[in-house]
């Protein structure tokens, strides 16, 4: 079709140009979009008036669709040689007006967009409905995905696309069918029997202990028991507080739930024996020499005896988790394989690590860097085994995606991607499959361990649940450019503009989980464990410093505030007169307990958000205090021993007194002259 032949809805022939936008559509251009450099003419002439479709037009329009002649000589070429133009009026009125405005504001309606169709110099004038049928039953033939806004933009790289509805209204929908099916299947947890809910009861821990007892409930034993144990989500009570002098960034249970450990950024990880979950003890801590930053990871090896953990370097400190050996000294486990065995830590290194997975044999570590590549290490050679330049941006986070084998590796990263990597075929260092959906950067992945499920949380505020059997394969994923969906906010200081919110277009994730706020840190999702939930949840720390817990078909099961918990639970520093040292607290990961309704939350948290805690929440049916022991709030130090100094108020003003307050480890005593009373 020549550049004569081609003809548009002119902007000069509407009632308001400014309020109206119009798009021609090449066929000839693999389906692109003609931007405003490319050649086509525009005309003035009476078939551009806007003016409904009369019986003449429908009655041409359906001669069009049933008849292959019409479109051309060759009815194979689907919709060759056919002109389409678009031309709709944006809604008119003010938004400001109150209610009684709205018969006139309903007046102002968007008028019917048109469209002309143009095949060898004839004019059809249809309406937007019929040429969502035309389509409907042609997009097949020329490979065009019709959207309902008609609008262009244009990207980073200077090309024309369609512009992707935004806002609120584009959120996923709750709760998610697709959850829904995954939770009456029994994949995750159980459902209660139609009876129940039938009659609308309340089944509490006590009527459902009692039908057991009784031998009157419906369920099974076993299915009883699963039911019983899956509900009991942990309250926002705190059992025990464990104050750290700086920022805690993870901390996990074994898979046995006999051992914990907590990271903080004074580069120690401290270790606790969790055999009773309700009462800890204090085991050992392992330290970083000569660390940048903090801990950014750690991982536990599966028997229990070695604990791996990494700072933003490329060593990965290897710890014994024997009490009877010395903290200081560790094994180092050099990624960027440069020999530097007298001095590994001299200069900066070539890159940092931020995440680490003990493989389920125990006996490799994955790492994800900033050098935009995954590393595995094999701990008993001693060498680097596998490196991978999978990624255009920092690797966050990385797993393996099934605990019996150390095949398959998932890795998230900051170029929005998820990558799911098989180590036996990896002759030509392609990716197995791409994860495509998240519209930000990736903050952790987690594997469900069957090597079937994967979890995510992204910069975008979501958290998502993927199928391994749905992934994209990896030339469909190379056709696209991640950042072209991005908003460019920066997650560390800014709040996700929500009014700019747009899904992928792309995205095929199951279920898509908001409520959450992934802000000032790389925040952690999981899977509960199927030992005390049945694998009925997932749940995300969050920056507002609440744990979020969420059924798999995106509905709330319930919140585990640890702000409420801890706040001003420690005494504020008496030196410190910024307004801006308020109680704040930022929930980073949180680890639910294999065998118990036992929730560990590993926290930025204090005055001004400078210190960190370690709290644990568990089941009380509500209970804001219980008789046993150890009491409910319980203050405690890095060594769970009872300290009065956290139970010292804050200074009361216009009172002259001695402080007591701790920083950075060490009791710094104010004393004033006047007065010799102690606080």
């Amino acid at each position: 079709m020549s550049s004569q032949e081609r003809r548009e809805i002119s902007r000069s022939e509407s009632p308001d140009p400014s309020s109206h936008a119009t798009n021609v559509y090449d066929t000839e251009m693999e389906g692109g979009w003609l931007g405003e450099d490319d050649d086509y003419e525009t005309t003035t002439n009476e078939a551009s008036e806007f003016f409904d479709p009369n019986e003449e037009a429908e009655d041409a329009f359906h001669g069009f669709l049933s008849e292959p002649a019409a479109l051309g000589d060759n009815a194979d070429d689907g919709l060759s040689g056919v002109e389409i133009e678009f031309s709709m009026d944006e809604p008119v009125g003010n938004s400001g007006q109150d209610d009684n405005n709205t018969a006139t504001e309903t007046s102002q309606r968007r008028t019917q967009p048109v469209a002309a169709i143009t095949e060898r110099g004839g004019a059809i004038r249809v309406s937007h409905a019929m040429i969502m049928r035309l389509f409907g039953r042609r997009s097949e033939a020329i490979g065009l995905q019709l959207l309902d806004d008609g609008d262009e933009e244009g990207d980073a790289h200077g090309e024309q696309r369609r512009r992707r509805t935004k806002g609120r209204a584009t959120l996923p929908l709750v709760p998610n069918e697709e959850g829904g099916r995954l939770m009456i299947n029994g994949t995750f947890g159980q459902t209660g029997n139609y009876e129940d809910k039938l009659r609308k009861r309340k089944n509490r821990l006590a009527r459902r202990l009692m039908y057991r007892e009784l031998g009157v409930s419906m369920e099974s034993p076993t299915r009883c028991n699963k039911l019983i144990s899956q509900g009991l989500i942990p309250s926002s009570s705190a059992d025990t507080i464990i104050h750290h002098d700086a920022r805690c960034y993870s901390g996990q249970f074994s898979d046995d739930g006999n051992f914990f450990f907590s990271c903080a950024q004074d580069f120690k990880v401290r270790m606790y024996d969790t055999s009773n979950p309700y009462y800890w003890k204090y085991y050992k801590t392992a330290t970083y020499p000569y660390g940048q930053w903090t801990i950014t990871d750690a991982s536990l090896s599966p028997d229990n005896k070695f604990l791996a953990y990494s700072s933003i370097r490329s060593i990965v400190c290897l710890a014994s988790t024997d009490p009877t050996l010395s903290d200081d000294s560790p094994l180092f486990m050099d990624f960027a394989d440069t020999e530097r065995r007298y001095n590994p830590f001299g200069g900066h290194g070539r890159f940092g690590i931020w995440s680490i997975r003990f493989s389920g044999d125990g006996r490799e570590v994955v790492a994800g860097t900033s050098d935009k590549s995954i590393y595995v290490y094999d701990i008993e050679a001693k060498r680097l085994v596998l490196q991978i330049a999978g990624h255009t941006d920092d690797v966050n986070a990385v797993c393996f995606g099934d605990k019996s084998s150390p095949h398959i590796l998932y890795s998230g990263s900051d170029d929005t991607l998820i990558k799911v990597w098989d180590r036996r075929s990896m002759g030509d260092s392609r990716a197995a499959g791409v994860f495509v959906g998240h519209t930000e950067g990736l903050t952790y992945v987690d594997s469900k361990g069957d090597g079937r499920y994967v979890l995510s949380n992204g910069k975008d505020q979501c958290m998502k649940l993927w199928d391994l059997r749905k992934m994209m394969s990896t030339d469909g994923a190379s056709k696209h450019d991640p950042s072209r969906y991005s908003t460019g906010f920066d997650y560390r200081f800014m709040s996700f503009p929500e009014a700019e919110y747009k899904p992928h277009p792309y995205d095929h994730s199951l279920v898509t989980f908001r409520g959450h706020r992934v802000l000032k840190t790389l925040i952690r999702c999981h899977f509960t464990p199927a030992g005390s939930t049945d694998s009925r949840y997932v749940y995300s720390g969050s920056e507002d410093g609440s744990i979020y817990v969420y059924n798999m078909d995106a509905t709330m099961a319930g919140k585990i505030d640890v702000n409420k918990a801890t706040y001003q639970s420690r005494p504020k520093d008496p030196r410190s007169n910024r307004n801006s040292d308020a109680w704040k607290t930022c929930v980073r990961d949180a680890s639910w307990h294999p065998n118990a309704p036992v929730v560990a939350a590993t926290s930025w948290n204090g005055w001004g958000m400078n210190q960190g805690t370690c709290t644990t929440h568990s089941w009380n049916d509500g209970a804001e205090n219980d008789e046993g022991e150890p009491r409910m709030g319980l203050r405690v130090n890095q060594r769970l021993e009872e300290d009065k100094d956290l139970y010292d108020c804050p200074r009361q003003p216009g009172r002259i007194s001695q402080f007591r307050s701790r920083l950075r480890g060490q009791v710094v005593r104010a004393t004033d002259d006047n007065d010799d009373e102690e606080w």
